[in-house]
């Protein structure tokens, strides 16, 4: 064999562990970052990319100090900040596995499961994802730039998992001949995408315990809500489009929305694994699914009638990030090799 290839041949190998790799990472950037943001540690840090002008949280009295006087309207609190760099330094690492993802693909492109362009486009993504976080920051935590940042982290995830996946799994397109549930677990994507989204809105906008009962909200199946105000995109955190407090009827039409989003991806999802038990290559991936599924739907009603506890919040946020995985896999498995 030629030197030339041996060298391909290491960076292959090199490749294939790091797809995996990036992918359970990816899947703990998301859950570090709900639970930063679920503890309202988004603006521990009130710059980026560092915290109070350092690389590290200010810890020591004069450290402390320095940082008051140089940013006098924000209180330092230790716990917070460390919490946010905390996943900063693992999106940064993640973001490191990826540009080296995408160097060795270019290498190995005669060996690797997909185009090499698509590690390229990942660290388009991880760049942007990066932007979206400063904006967070900068920006003080408008909504749609927060929830434009979740949904960044989820497309991460899934890209990661689908490349995972080329180089770990197996696939064939013989498994599910029918044109019709191949297209359906497809759409199955764009579902739990949206239903994400609408998860995420309703976590920026402080809308999670617009109504504490269930299955009705209010004591309403239809309680009062203002559509117009709740979906709003261009705003600040908590007011209206017109400039005043967010109004109980909005943040109720928020909530009322992603339970309603809930059914449906319930019923969908349901529907899916379901009929992918009757393939033996996808039994395993069909009970996951459903198992993930009503664990999700659990906590989501949980979360609700407790009060949104943290461990539940978060619990509800890493079984989001599972079915991506799922339904990521479950695409892959389903799809002809790219050589």
């Amino acid at each position: 064999m030629s030197q030339s290839m041996q060298f391909q041949s290491r960076s292959f190998r090199l490749f294939r562990v790091l797809v995996l790799v990036g992918a359970i990472l990816a899947l703990c950037v998301v859950v570090l970052g709900a639970y930063v943001r679920l503890t309202d540690a988004g603006l521990g840090c009130p710059d980026w990319p560092g915290c109070y002008g350092a690389l590290t949280v200010p810890q020591s009295e004069t450290a402390i100090k320095n940082a008051q006087s140089i940013y006098p309207h924000s209180t330092v609190l230790v716990g917070k900040a460390w919490r946010e760099m905390a996943h900063r330094y693992l999106a940064g690492t993640l973001g490191l596995i990826v540009l080296a993802l995408s160097t060795l693909s270019w290498r190995a492109r005669r060996e690797i499961k997909v185009s090499a362009w698509l590690p390229t486009f990942l660290v388009l993504l991880i760049g942007f994802q990066a932007m979206l976080g400063m904006w967070t920051v900068t920006l003080l935590l408008k909504p749609v730039i927060v929830s434009a940042h979740l949904l960044g982290g989820m497309t991460t995830l899934a890209m990661m998992t689908w490349l995972a996946h080329r180089h770990w799994g197996n696939s064939s397109t013989s498994i599910v001949k029918s044109e019709r549930l191949k297209t359906a677990i497809r759409f199955a994507l764009l579902i739990i995408f949206m239903q994400i989204f609408l998860g995420g809105w309703t976590s920026t906008n402080y809308a999670a315990l617009a109504c504490t009962d269930f299955p009705t909200c209010h004591g309403l199946w239809l309680p009062e809500m203002d559509f117009k105000e709740a979906f709003h995109m261009v705003r600040d955190l908590g007011q209206s489009s017109s400039g005043g407090s967010l109004s109980l009827a909005s943040i109720t039409a928020i909530q009322w929305s992603h339970r309603l989003g809930a059914l449906i991806t319930l019923i969908y999802l349901g529907f899916i694994g379901l009929n992918v038990l009757k393939y033996w290559q996808l039994k395993q991936l069909g009970f996951a699914l459903l198992a993930v599924l009503f664990t999700q739907i659990g906590l989501g009603v949980a979360n609700l009638v407790l009060h949104l506890p943290l461990v539940l919040a978060v619990a509800h946020n890493f079984t989001a990030g599972l079915l991506v995985i799922v339904l990521v896999v479950l695409n892959s498995k389903i799809t002809k090799t790219y050589r």
